[in-house]
């Protein structure tokens, strides 16, 4: 049973906000898979189905951000699933552009809230993630204001192209590994001059 974690924060004053675009993406895997993520259990929205023939759970925790572990936690231990091999999560990340794909299968939270939760509630950083680069902070802005802010047009269609890359993304990891996915995505993004 795969588990892939979209993080966010629940509530409409939230939704298409930087830091929301792990829901985006599960939210697309949901329509592209015809997998409805509605079900409230283990302090998330989630839904069943199966993806390249491997039964998933897809799930959006709806505890805020910086609670994010407690819901993993949960759905961990009821599903049985292997924290190193079949939890996925996807998140934002400041530290690359907009719409720039990083896969790790390890790694810090670095500084990211949500990632750091759930590290803290497995107690190892031994799990699966694809990074959704959502591009720095400019100078002088609250880091909180600008991940709780939205993309503007044309950082909206690169992200909306990303949420689709992420997608395909979830289902190379599920049927040839990280690794093959990281070869694939791992790249840096062209940006034009």
């Amino acid at each position: 049973m795969y588990l892939i974690v979209g993080l966010g924060n629940p509530g409409k004053e939230y939704q298409n906000t930087r830091h929301n675009i792990g829901f985006d993406v599960i939210d697309v895997i949901a329509r592209q898979e015809n997998i409805s993520v509605t079900e409230k259990k283990h302090k998330a929205l989630i839904g069943k189905g199966i993806i390249a023939g491997r039964k998933v759970i897809l799930a959006k925790p709806q505890t805020y951000m910086n609670l994010s572990g407690e819901s993993v936690r949960s759905l961990l231990d009821y599903y049985k699933a292997d924290e190193t091999e079949e939890l996925l999560v996807v998140s934002d990340d400041i530290s690359l552009p907009p719409g720039q794909l990083r896969i790790r299968k390890k790694g810090s939270a670095g500084g990211h809230n949500g990632l750091k939760n759930i590290i803290a509630h497995l107690g190892h950083d031994c799990f699966q993630r694809i990074k959704m680069g959502v591009g720095e902070k400019p100078e002088g802005y609250d880091l909180v204001d600008y991940v709780l802010g939205r993309f503007d047009g044309t950082d909206r269609k690169i992200m909306d192209q990303a949420a689709l890359a992420a997608a395909d993304a979830v289902r190379l990891i599920l049927t040839e590994g990280a690794d093959a996915a990281m070869n694939l995505y791992n790249k840096k993004v062209k940006t034009e001059e």
